[in-house]
Order: C-alpha cells, then structure tokens, then sequence
C-alpha cells in the first residue's frame, strides 16, 4: 500500500487561545487574528495538491478548512472524532483557575497522568486512541494521495508522539502552532513525520499557545538541550 501525505492543520487562533482558556469541546470561533490566518493557509497550499480535507465539527477548526479548501474546489468532511480532547468541568476556565480551585486535578495534569479524566472529561490514553484510530482511517481510505487534517493542538500533539514513538508522560518541547502546516506519512506501519510547524506563510501573525501545562517553548527547549 502506498504511503498517504497527511498535512495536519491547527485551526486558527480564538479569542480563549489568546486568553490561555481551555477550549475542549465548547464551540468557539475564530477571532481576526484566526480569520487572518486562515486565509494566508489557504493562499499557501493554493498550488499543493490535496484530495480531500477533513476537519473537526467544531466551527473554529472547520472555518479554517474551508478557507483551505475552497482554491481546491473540495468540500470539507466533518468528523467529531477529530475534536479537541473533552476536559469536562474545566472547558472555559484558565490553567491558574484549575490550579487555585482543583489543586489536585491540577497536579496530575502537570504530571500527565495518562490515566486522568478531568470530571466529565477524557484521559490522555483516550484522546490518543481516538486521534490515532480515526486518523488511521482516513489515511488508509485514501493510500497514496494528499489529504489534509485540521482539527486541534491535543490532535496533533498525538499524531506528533505516534510519529516520532514519543511517550504520552514524555513532556512536550514541540510547537503546536495555529495553522501551522505539519507534514505526516501514513503507511501500514504507523505513521512518521516529515516535517513540523510550517509557518512561513503567517510571517508573524501566528501566537503559540502557552496556555496548556508542560508546554515548553521551542527555544527554551533548545536552550535547555
């Protein structure tokens, strides 16, 4: 079986990702600044050939695929399994409201214990069965063409650890950018990465997220390697 190229897309950034509060499964839309970003995605992969887009249903992940897929003339597929992970009662709050109201959620999430439900949410080890499974899917569905993924940072944050066979307690060092472009293959043995966040295209306008714990920026990464 051919290898799939999965370009694995960010959604543009929200007004809760600039404020640093957990999005989750709450439904909610890009601001300027991720409408900007959007459309720079969809100028810069104009050229690139894409046979089908699929995007989580969440508005602020299926906005960003339509402003990439409509240079190319596809519809975009809509798949709830591509969502964030579910963070129950936290959805909407900041991380320093997590830590001073549920110092105890707070601590394993800081010690990212796959096995932690956030109440009326979903553990790591579920988020990445999810992610990887339906992914999968799709990739095996189109075997030897381009497809292109837009969902969230937990999203890919998965797809980046089964890439590289990164640990899910391993803590994280990689960007995960708004509409950056992240390069995967998918083979039937697993999948591994070409290249990670691409963001030539924003010249500037992209924000980092800082706000989920145990993220560390790049450059501080470099620096501490």
């Amino acid at each position: 079986m051919d290898p799939t190229l999965i370009l694995a897309i960010r959604h543009g950034e929200t007004a809760w990702n600039r404020e640093g509060r957990l999005q989750g499964h709450l439904n909610r839309p890009l601001n300027a600044l991720g409408e900007r970003q959007a459309e720079r995605l969809g100028a810069a992969l104009a050229d690139h050939p894409i046979d089908a887009i699929y995007a989580s249903d969440l508005d602020r992940a299926a906005v960003t695929a339509r402003h990439l897929a409509t240079p190319h003339g596809l519809d975009v597929r809509l798949d709830e399994r591509l969502r964030e992970r579910a963070f129950g009662i936290h959805e909407g709050k900041l991380w320093t409201e997590i830590e001073s109201g549920f110092p105890e959620d707070a601590l394993r999430w800081r010690r990212r214990d796959p096995d932690f439900e956030p109440p009326g949410g979903e553990s790591l080890t579920a988020l990445y069965a999810r992610c990887i499974a339906v992914v999968s899917e799709l990739a095996a569905a189109h075997a030897g063409q381009t497809i292109a993924v837009v969902a969230h940072g937990g999203v890919l944050d998965c797809l980046y650890r089964a890439a590289t066979r990164i640990d899910l307690q391993a803590p994280r060092s990689w960007v995960l950018g708004n509409t950056s472009v992240n390069r995967l293959l998918h083979s039937p043995q697993g999948f591994s990465l070409v290249g990670w966040n691409d963001d030539q295209h924003l010249q500037g306008l992209a924000l980092d997220d800082p706000g989920v714990p145990g993220f560390i920026p790049a450059a501080v990464a470099t620096a501490r390697a």
